[in-house]
């Protein structure tokens, strides 16, 4: 097995934990992440998301004879090489945004309109900066091995979608036998609050008018969204 870096790479609230347990699920992969903690796992279970505790450093996993997957909401950072894998998961910014601010107001006192709004203004050079900088990062120069990841393909197709993403970065795994994903109706009953709606558009009824008219006048929002070929 060649020696590898792989980052799965996503703004908040993309589906990044689907992925992961699709990747675990399908092919026994297991994921760290860039962080010291995976709040993740450790909310819906280690088992559940096909966690792994990071071995080492970046540069030493990258140096490694092992494959290493990597799941980040940083922006494109020095961590990251050129000859690094990618799986660049991206969603409709609109949507994302919607549902990382309600997972926000989980937490007691929160509104959820001065989160989005909050959320919208974010300017960070570093870690997870707004939807746009942040996904344009990952776009923007381009990566020789970067494979792009539709949240709508995954959801719809997460057996195709995975298998799709492995291929294209000649990542070959041999996929477990008899192995499913399980359903976005079973994931809520693990966890009804994080798996919250999953659907495509859920800005529609939940993105004020004139948030939806701020999120539009940022350019970097802009730029990523023409670039995905999402539409206003």
């Amino acid at each position: 097995m060649p020696k590898m870096l792989v980052w799965v790479a996503s703004f908040p609230r993309s589906g990044n934990t689907f992925l992961r347990i699709a990747l675990h699920r399908l092919y026994g992969i297991r994921t760290s992440v860039v962080y010291d903690i995976d709040g993740v796992a450790q909310r819906l279970g280690p088992r559940t998301v096909g966690f792994e505790a990071r071995p080492a450093s970046i540069a030493e996993m990258r140096a490694s004879d092992l494959q290493h997957f990597v799941k980040t909401h940083r922006r494109r950072d020095d961590d990251v090489r050129d000859g690094d894998r990618v799986i660049c998961l991206v969603r409709d910014g609109r949507d994302a945004l919607v549902s990382w601010a309600r997972q926000r107001c989980e937490q007691p006192g929160r509104d959820f309109r001065a989160e989005l709004e909050r959320m919208l203004a974010l300017d960070k050079p570093s870690g997870t900066g707004s939807w746009g900088d942040t996904t344009l990062s990952w776009l923007q120069p381009p990566m020789p091995r970067r494979a792009v990841l539709r949240y709508e393909h995954l959801v719809s197709d997460p057996q195709g979608a995975v298998r799709g993403v492995l291929s294209e970065l000649d990542l070959r795994q041999a996929l477990v036998a008899g192995a499913s994903v399980p359903s976005f109706a079973q994931l809520r009953l693990l966890d009804p609050s994080f798996f919250r709606r999953g659907m495509v558009g859920s800005y529609r009824d939940e993105m004020p008018d004139d948030l939806h008219r701020l999120f539009w006048s940022r350019r970097d929002n802009a730029m990523a969204m023409a670039l995905l070929g999402y539409a206003p």
